[in-house]
């Protein structure tokens, strides 16, 4: 098992908050709404640097999703920002008739998603993001990790033409990722090779995904282990070489078992190699308020459930 550390944690929605400074200096046609988050976006330094390129529509997310299309009927590259709830649940036919439907050029980031938006509970939590945005033909979605690769993330978004879901969190996490690294929309990256069993994670489930293969590791058991950052494209060549060597997969993400990566991952494999799969996910349930790691415990989103998923999973083989 490769063994890989961290020497700080740091929540997500910081890495956008860097990406979109940068990008900002880089690319005068990026431009950015908030929907009066701008602390909780970590929108503040492109704010100051380019007020004549931020756009503070207050508790109006319709709206911005409306200014948004059509900034980029303009030729500029908006960036939105708000909570996942109110980047997707709220907004839903917004986004569909005037964003995804004539494929403009907006990319829509959210953060504070899933369970570990904590204390706020179940009205501000969002469990089904992934896969509403994952049904919208031509949308791009991804989920990154860590502080580094959203950072990365949101700076190549800005090349990519067409409409991006980015999805991030509040909590603090383990930051592993090389602060230099090439991110490519559509490819996974692999984090350790293995021959016993495929672990596929994403977001905050992919730093619980390596301690699980440790202990998997300790008990003889070789994990190959998969970040699947972009949901949508999602990368089949990856999954399929992967379950080519282990007859088994066992998928971990921070959202319902219904629609998510899992799924996304399971209608790979069923169409060219079946194999057994695992879900560790939320079990088709919403959230409640409590601490993030209170609630990933309880939700059945902790190391301990992707080790006891993978054990399970190799007895069907």
């Amino acid at each position: 098992m490769k063994k890989y550390t961290y020497t700080e944690k740091k929540d997500t929605r910081s890495g956008f908050g860097a990406g979109l400074s940068q990008l900002g200096k880089e690319n005068e046609n990026v431009v950015a709404l908030c929907a009066d988050l701008t602390g909780s976006l970590k929108m503040d330094a492109f704010a100051k640097d380019h007020p004549e390129r931020f756009i503070q529509v207050g508790i109006a997310e319709a709206n911005m999703m409306g200014i948004a299309a059509g900034l980029a009927i303009g030729g500029k590259i908006p960036f939105t920002g708000t909570f996942a709830n109110f980047s997707t649940g709220r907004v839903y036919d917004q986004i569909r008739q005037s964003i995804a439907y004539s494929d403009k050029n907006v990319k829509i980031c959210a953060s504070h998603a899933g369970l570990t938006l904590g204390e706020d509970g179940a009205t501000h939590q969002i469990l089904e993001d992934i896969g509403l945005m994952r049904m919208l033909p031509g949308m791009v979605v991804i989920n990154p990790c860590d502080f580094n690769q959203t950072k990365a993330a949101t700076i190549a978004i800005a090349k990519h033409h067409g409409p991006v879901y980015l999805r991030f969190g509040r909590p603090s996490v383990p930051n592993f990722t090389p602060a230099d690294q090439h991110f490519e929309i559509g490819k996974a990256v692999l984090l350790n090779e293995g021959t016993d069993v495929t672990i596929i994670a994403t977001g905050h489930l992919v730093w619980k995904a390596i301690e699980a293969g440790e202990q998997l590791a300790a008990k003889g058991i070789s994990a190959e282990i998969i970040n699947i950052h972009t949901i949508k494209p999602i990368d089949e060549e990856a999954i399929l070489n992967s379950v080519a060597k282990t007859k088994c997969v066992v998928t971990c993400e921070e959202h319902n078992r219904f629609g998510g990566l899992g799924d996304a991952v399971a209608q790979v494999i069923i169409k060219n190699n079946p194999v057994p799969q695992e879900y560790v996910a939320v079990n088709d349930s919403f959230g409640e308020s409590g601490t993030p790691d209170q609630l990933m415990t309880k939700y059945g989103l902790d190391t301990i459930n992707i080790v006891e998923a993978a054990e399970k999973v190799l007895k069907r083989k």
